[in-house]
Formats: C-alpha cells, structure tokens, sequence
C-alpha cells in the first residue's frame, strides 16, 4: 500500500529517495502513478505555474522532507551558512552533507536518511569511537563513522557486505565493507544540489 511519504513524493513530483531501495524499483509510487495524488485520478487540465512565493516554498518542502528537517532545523542551518564565508548556497548544501544521518546514507550503510536516524536514535552508530545519537551532529575531515561492534551482525547492516550490493559512495567519503566504517576523507565541496537551493535561500532571506 502507497505510504504518506510517497505521496509527498508525488505531490512535489520529486524523488526524495524517502524509502530506501524502493525509491529505485517499479513499486515506486511516483513511478506507478506520475501525478499529484488525488480522490479522482490524473487531471487532464494543465498546472497552473507557481507564483515566486510557490516557487520558494515548494523547493523549500523538498529540502525538509529529503534531509528529514523541520522549519527551525532548515532556518538554523541557513543561518550558519549566511554566517560563513563564501557562497550561502553552497555552505548550506555543506552543512546538510554533512549531517550525521546523511553520511550514513551517502556511505551507504543506511539505505535511506530515515534508516540512518533511526540507527543513529538506537545507539548503533559510533564517531571516533564514541556512540553518537543525534542525526544533525556534523562530521569533519578525518572523522571515522562506525557501526558498533556489538550491532555489526544486525540485519539491518548485511547489505553492506552483500558481494552483489553496489553503490557509488561520493569521493568524500571512503567506506571500509568489513569493518562496517566509513572514513570523511574531506569536507564535501562543489556539491551538486537536489534541487533549487537559490530558491531556498531566497525564501529564508525575506
């Protein structure tokens, strides 16, 4: 059955890889039914565009429903970025990289941010050796991301050694499959935004 986070899914008309693999597969909602969900099927009048306002808010709820941020967690973070040398957008797509959960999910122990909280609320995780529960703690350069070796032969981490499970772990990150750890190597820099992140920091700069 098709699941809340699927239709935000399909209301934003987005893949925000909310439900791990399935995301990827034909049981994806949005694959199955590509468009805004509704009592009475597609509607065959076109969209009405989006005013500027419309425009912010909606790459704003990608944000937030993808990197799994409420409206004071997402403002936080564009306030450091604001803060900070350089380009807004950039730093705060740093920022969100940077979050804990994300790593997990970049490294690919986590098939989804969702699973990495969850792993991350249940104590599995360690940071330089010491278990961390928050899902926004920020990682830096030469920081070692771990399973803990009480939870490494959890279901919940087998697909990481599976010979036939592949995934594509960013250059920033360097993921040890038998150890169950991911190394940062570096800051991720000249990140490839999800979405319109101008439009997220025009949004919060009003």
């Amino acid at each position: 059955m098709q699941g809340p986070k699927e239709k935000r899914e399909r209301a934003l008309g987005e893949h925000l890889q909310l439900k791990a693999h399935r995301c990827a597969s034909p049981k994806c909602a949005l694959v199955r039914k590509p468009y805004r969900p509704g009592a009475h099927g597609p509607s065959r009048r076109s969209p009405r565009g989006l005013s500027e306002f419309g425009l912010q808010l909606r790459e704003k709820q990608k944000f937030k429903l993808s990197y799994g941020l409420d409206e004071r967690n997402l403002r936080a973070l564009f306030e450091s970025a604001r803060q900070a040398r350089g380009s807004t957008a950039q730093k705060i797509l740093e920022l969100l990289e940077r979050r804990l959960d994300n790593v997990l999910f970049r490294a690919g122990i986590a098939q989804s941010r969702i699973m990495g909280r969850q792993m991350l609320v249940h104590g599995h995780i360690t940071v330089a050796g010491r278990i961390v529960r928050s899902p926004g703690f920020l990682v830096h350069a030469g920081d070692v991301v771990a399973v803990k070796e009480a939870s490494r032969a959890r279901a919940l981490f087998r697909h990481v050694r599976d010979p036939q499970w592949h995934y594509e772990v960013p250059a920033w990150i360097a993921l040890d499959k038998e150890k169950l750890e991911a190394k940062v190597l570096s800051i991720p820099q000249d990140i490839e935004p999800p979405f319109e992140v101008k439009l997220l920091v025009e949004a919060f700069s009003k």
